[in-house]
């Protein structure tokens, strides 16, 4: 990127140079989870602790995100740190699927994936002090089927005694064959071999082979039916826990106070599954089941939807969150208290309907960190949006009282790794810096403005991105009735080095959900498009998350209008500013943003010269018959969802009119569609009818089709092919 002579930035346009720029921005590394070992008083009287990383980092060589580990050793004195440093270097992990510390730290358990002469394998590890003490071939067991490793269902918990584990699986099927398999015919066997085969043959069902399973959709696809499954260490037996309803799938368990049983969330999924990865609306409850009786308890309301319960170190409370069934997908949670010994229920935070005079908009979570709570059993650390940027709050349980401890940083997002005897360690970023390494210990209640951060790994800044954080109040015209007065805002990255009169050309990026949000952190393809020479404005259009729920409310009915009329505003706006070339506008988009990409370039066909939509939203009528989350498609129309309701002609109508598809015969501006083949939240039929409705109409398409990537195409030979076609696009059609 540099300047040309009459004052216009010019863009890198060589592909070479611009692959050489990706690969070099790609070698940031972000981090995934933090653990603290117990504390060691060193001979010479001083206290330390051990911290273990896992990051993670795209190797183009070997088309794969690879996953290291790193050990940072922490000198303190139980409320500062007095010194603080990398203990050796980084160290790649391969296939462990999960990995836990016991309470003590003596030992660790790690549930490991391996193929042994072309058959994967699962192993169940126990590895005490310097050796591996203990491997179970789970596999050979045949207890169950795949151990679940997914952040939705998956746990690996030791008890408070070290005696046992607890995981979360796959049922075991009964073996299917056909009617006419070998073997059916009338036995010529003795009776004793008879007998033997009979006992091998006793899970076999003959006329199942094709029966259909249902699955929790996108991202879940291999998860059906979990069971909670347990391993006594010392005896090596593996059971399932019984007393789990059948019309519930449990899932992010944890073992109750004094062992005496578990506690999991359970979604119930009758009459049919639908998709729950990023999807926390779900009924489900919070449930407990005694291990003597196997009787199973339901400790939360059965018309709410729940997640991510964390016990109090004192082992008398659990928190988690809650939200309503259906509806909007992402919305306010409330964060719930259950006493253990009471049984009583008590609302710590509500839902907030519109930010209160300290600035807090409410709680944008679907998962708290596994450590959450303080030494003291009083606080809980949650990290999530804030408008434009993601905070880590403190949350007192017993007044309700919320602070964040980062909304004066320089850094747009923080994310609570874990908090261990109130040592926090946090990763924190900024579109113009990626994550670095922080720990610092929890002040006291009331003083949690003088938190300290000490710094274990820090990240080169970037020093030729600028960025950001603008707000909008729509006009007058554009204001909702139902819900007046609410604004939003827009995050705009651009080069730093620019001169005064200088044109930028502008890519508008407004994100999916549409009930998520944008905050102010490291994103790959967005710095390497502002390092290139180009303006990215990040739009979070009123339905946003991190907003109040108003905000989310007023979104649902209004898609196609509401949140289009809110891009096109903050890029008018930005433009207004007279940093940008308006004639060189794109606007690029997946999933609700591709919705939004195709709608702009409908509605406003001779502002965008050149578009980009990754797996778009383009008819929601025919789309609400294929994907896992057909409710999106009836709620974003503006109705209310029921499983058992029945489509109409008013309600087709009503989604066809709110679809893309509805303007595509204005549409003028090139497009260049990325698909996943294995997209099962917006199936790829959404984008081959917008490819097929454009060729028709000789507008300039190209489609790019990805085998083995579903919704989020974030496998690495993905991702940077179809980087590398959108920025080559973009520059073809804004003539740079």
């Amino acid at each position: 990127m540099d300047l040309e002579g009459d004052g216009n930035l010019k863009v890198l346009t060589s592909p070479e140079d611009i692959a050489k720029l990706y690969r070099e921005q790609s070698l940031f590394p972000s981090l995934s989870r933090a653990d603290v070992g117990p504390v060691i008083t060193s001979q010479y009287g001083g206290k330390y602790s051990n911290i273990s990383t896992e990051w993670t980092q795209r190797d183009l060589e070997r088309n794969e995100n690879v996953k290291f580990c790193r050990q940072y050793i922490v000198f303190h004195d139980d409320k500062s740190i007095v010194y603080s440093g990398p203990s050796g270097n980084c160290t790649e992990i391969k296939g462990e699927l999960l990995s836990k510390d016991s309470p003590s730290g003596d030992m660790k358990a790690v549930v490991r994936a391996c193929t042994i002469k072309g058959e994967e394998k699962q192993f169940l590890e126990i590895w005490h002090k310097n050796s591996k003490i203990k491997s179970l071939n789970l596999t050979a067991l045949k207890k169950h089927g795949k151990v679940y490793e997914d952040d939705q269902f998956g746990c690996l918990v030791w008890s408070h005694s070290e005696t046992h584990l607890l995981y979360v699986a796959e049922k075991k099927r009964p073996k299917a064959e056909s009617y006419f398999e070998s073997g059916s015919e009338p036995s010529l066997l003795g009776d004793e071999e008879e007998a033997v085969k009979a006992e091998k043959k006793e899970d076999t069902v003959k006329g199942d082979q094709f029966v259909y399973y249902e699955d929790w959709g996108e991202a879940l696809v291999s998860k059906s039916t979990p069971v909670l499954c347990v391993l006594d260490i010392e005896s090596n037996n593996v059971s399932v826990l019984e007393g789990v309803p059948d019309n519930i799938s449990p899932g992010q368990a944890f073992w109750a106070p004094n062992d005496t049983g578990v506690v999991f969330v359970g979604w119930w999924h009758e009459p049919f599954r639908l998709g729950l990865k990023n999807c926390p609306n779900r009924r489900s409850s919070l449930f407990y089941v005694d291990l003597t009786g196997g009787k199973c308890e339901q400790l939360s309301s059965d018309s709410a939807a729940v997640s991510s319960p964390r016990l109090s170190p004192d082992l008398c409370r659990i928190v988690y969150l809650e939200c309503g069934v259906y509806g909007p997908h992402q919305q306010c949670s409330k964060l719930c208290m259950y006493d253990w010994y009471t049984k009583k229920t008590s609302v710590v935070v509500d839902v907030v309907r519109r930010a209160s005079e300290d600035g807090f908009t409410g709680i944008y979570s679907s998962m708290l960190s596994h450590q959450c709570w303080s030494a003291d059993s009083k606080r809980i650390l949650v990290s999530c949006a804030q408008r434009s940027r993601k905070d880590l709050l403190v949350v007192d349980t017993s007044t309700g009282q919320v602070t964040s401890l980062t909304s004066k940083s320089d850094m747009g997002s923080w994310c609570l790794l874990t908090i261990q005897r109130d040592l926090m360690v946090v990763s924190c970023s900024s579109p113009s810096c990626p994550s670095n390494l922080r720990v610092a210990f929890l002040p006291s209640s009331g003083s949690e403005n003088e938190v300290s951060w000490v710094t274990l790994e820090a990240a080169q800044t970037q020093p030729e991105i600028d960025w950001q954080i603008l707000s909008f109040t729509p006009p007058s015209d554009e204001d909702n009735s139902q819900y007046p007065g609410l604004d939003f805002d827009a995050i705009l990255l651009k080069p730093k080095q620019m001169k005064e009169g200088t044109k930028l050309p502008l890519i508008v990026s407004p994100h999916g959900g549409p009930h998520s949000v944008v905050v102010a952190e490291w994103l790959l393809s967005q710095a390497v498009l502002c390092k290139m020479g180009f303006g990215v404005l990040q739009v979070n259009y009123r339905g946003s998350i991190g907003y109040g729920q108003d905000s989310i409310l007023s979104l649902p009915g209004n898609v196609g209008t509401q949140d289009v009329k809110d891009v096109q505003f903050a890029v008018e706006s930005v433009l207004a500013q007279g940093d940008f070339n308006r004639e060189k506008v794109a606007v690029t988009g997946g999933s609700h943003g591709g919705f939004l990409a195709c709608h702009l370039i409908g509605q406003y066909p001779d502002f965008y010269k050149a578009c980009v939509a990754q797996n778009p939203v383009i008819n929601l009528a025919s789309m609400i018959g294929s994907t896992d989350i057909p409710d999106w498609c009836v709620v974003e129309a503006g109705f209310d969802y029921s499983t058992n309701a029945q489509l109409n002609p008013t309600m087709l109508e009503q989604m066809l009119t709110k679809s893309p598809i509805k303007h595509v015969t204005q549409v003028k501006t090139p497009v260049l569609l990325t698909l996943g083949e294995d997209d099962k939240r917006v199936p790829n039929k959404q984008g081959i009818e917008y490819y097929r409705s454009l060729k028709a109409l000789q507008v300039p398409v190209r489609l790019l089709w990805y085998p083995n990537n579903n919704h989020s195409l974030s496998k690495v030979d993905a991702e940077s092919d179809g980087f590398m076609n959108v920025a080559l696009w973009i520059i073809q059609h804004l003539t740079l």
